[in-house]
């Protein structure tokens, strides 16, 4: 395992109203609300949205008892979306097969996660990353500070070249009484200039279709976990593919991803590499790891300094992290990794 840092490079980002981002709400929202009433829930909550239409399906183990439905019509309310949903819902039981082997310790499932960190900025993202996180954040935040022309959709991608951006592109669903012009101006004065600073030789594009005013459910279908790579590293860096809302931490998918994440952005921050790229691989039932590795720019191996100083079995990730608090809702949005608040994202000494 070798990393190759990419010079140019293109990442993405989407706002709270995105289709796909209001499925993963619900989903986190969901999972929260059982952690809120039993710790110790498993849940693996998936949402689908389409044109009107919910879907609300999954596996749930918990002594919680909840109204699916009226959290997801909250979090669709608060999001800033007022059409009707019709609601469908289809959720079983865990499944006594894989539960034989996490009631064990074991993961709730096999697969291979990934983490990386880099010491290029204060949030040890990659440069580009960060920025068009806070794009689609500030977006958000303009509409729900009154700008109400500003509608729930939008995107932003940012475009990297040699360390230096070159084009920054916006893409918002609005109101049908502002135009382009307007738009263009608005957003280049009130967001891009704040976020980015000087934009000179940096080309701007918003809404290159030049209208969008259709957005949500109604112009689009949504998905949990359709957004892995604008949640975790812009495909810049390797992704196991697993999802990670709607599930409590007994699914390595999303722990041990936290944890691998936490791991790299340690080694980087104890000046023991200046980029750290960690991969650890399960198998479904067994707690020990099927492999665990480290490397840094150099693709030197660091895995002889993680295995001696971090437990990856998943009960002591999810004690180290402290991931059956109900904190996984604001983990939806905006990235999953870069915010100082959240449990991974601390630094400890090696």
């Amino acid at each position: 395992m070798i990393m190759h840092k990419a010079q140019n490079y293109t990442v993405e980002s989407v706002t709270n109203g995105h289709p796909d981002k209001v499925c993963d709400q619900i989903s986190d929202a969901i999972l929260d609300e059982c952690l809120k009433q039993d710790a110790m829930s498993r849940v693996a909550i998936e949402t689908f949205g389409a044109h009107g239409l919910l879907v609300i399906g999954g596996e749930l183990t918990s002594k919680a008892k909840i109204d699916p439905i009226k959290i997801a019509r909250q979090v669709y309310s608060e999001i800033g979306y007022s059409d009707r949903l019709d609601i469908v819902t289809k959720i079983v039981q865990q499944s006594p097969d894989i539960a034989q082997g996490v009631n064990t310790g074991g993961a709730g499932d096999q697969g291979i996660m990934y983490g990386y960190a880099t010491d290029e900025t204060e949030d040890y993202l990659p440069f580009g990353l960060g920025l068009v996180h806070q794009l689609t954040k500030g977006l958000a935040d303009l509409r729900t500070n009154g700008y109400q022309f500003l509608l729930p959709d939008g995107k932003a991608q940012i475009t990297v070249e040699n360390k230096k951006i070159t084009t920054i592109l916006i893409s918002t669903q609005h109101t049908n009484d502002v135009s382009q012009e307007f738009l263009s101006q608005f957003l280049t004065e009130n967001l891009i200039k704040k976020v980015i600073g000087d934009i000179n030789d940096i080309k701007i594009l918003i809404n290159p279709t030049g209208i969008f005013l259709q957005g949500g459910f109604e112009a689009d279908t949504g998905l949990t976990g359709r957004k892995i790579m604008v949640d975790t590293y812009g495909g810049l860096y390797p992704h196991g593919g697993g999802a990670f809302s709607g599930k409590d931490s007994s699914k390595v998918d999303r722990s041990a991803a936290y944890m691998c994440r936490f791991v790299a952005k340690n080694l980087v921050a104890d000046a023991l590499a200046k980029e750290a790229l960690v991969s650890v691989a399960y198998a479904i039932g067994e707690a020990q790891p099927l492999m665990i590795e480290a490397v840094n720019e150099k693709g030197e191996s660091l895995a002889y300094i993680v295995k001696e100083k971090f437990d990856f079995r998943p009960k002591a990730i999810i004690e180290r992290l402290n991931l059956r608090q109900p904190i996984f809702r604001v983990t939806a949005t905006y990235g999953h990794f870069g915010h100082s608040n959240y449990p991974w994202e601390q630094i400890t000494n090696i």
